[in-house]
């Protein structure tokens, strides 16, 4: 009976928003091979215009760094979203870096999630270009269709359109 009502096919689409303000790009032109290369997953990534991060997504998140430079949410669908903010940004501990959410926390596409100092980043960093990727993309990823544009807008301007497995 549930079959007849619902079918069969679990596929649900996905879209997902900039979570900075700024010029949407192939992850192949990252200068980061974890990211260029695909290994943590698909995405794009974005070179950011100003320092305020937001959800990409609506759901939950699950991972935020000590250091504050990255954050996973997870979508009710099941799809992980990493926004790493910056190149080898680890490395400066968190300083420049101010977090909004806290692990566990629900969170609306567009909510405020990070604030980071763009000048400290570009200064003691590799780079300020901020990779959007689907950790587990192999998973749960159907269909990716990336949209690049030259001026996304944070929370508003979709990036991304995925189907689900």
């Amino acid at each position: 009976m549930l079959k007849k009502l619902f079918g069969n096919n679990k596929s649900v689409e996905e879209q997902i928003v900039a979570p900075v303000n700024g010029k949407v790009v192939p992850l192949d032109e990252v200068d980061d091979p974890v990211f260029s290369q695909r290994m943590m997953g698909d995405g794009v990534a974005i070179e950011p215009t100003d320092g305020k991060v937001v959800s990409p997504v609506s759901g939950e998140i699950v991972q935020l760094f000590p250091t504050n430079h990255a954050v996973g949410i997870k979508t009710k669908s099941g799809v992980e979203v990493l926004v790493h903010i910056g190149l080898e940004t680890v490395s400066m501990e968190g300083e420049g870096f101010e977090g909004h959410v806290t692990t566990g926390d629900k969170v609306n596409a567009g909510d405020h999630l990070i604030t980071f100092d763009m000048d400290l980043v570009r200064e003691k960093a590799k780079s300020t270009i901020t990779p959007v990727v689907i950790t587990n993309y192999d998973d749960v990823v159907e269909n990716f269709d990336p949209s690049y544009s030259d001026g996304a807008n944070a929370g508003e301007s979709t990036i991304a359109t995925l189907k689900t497995k």
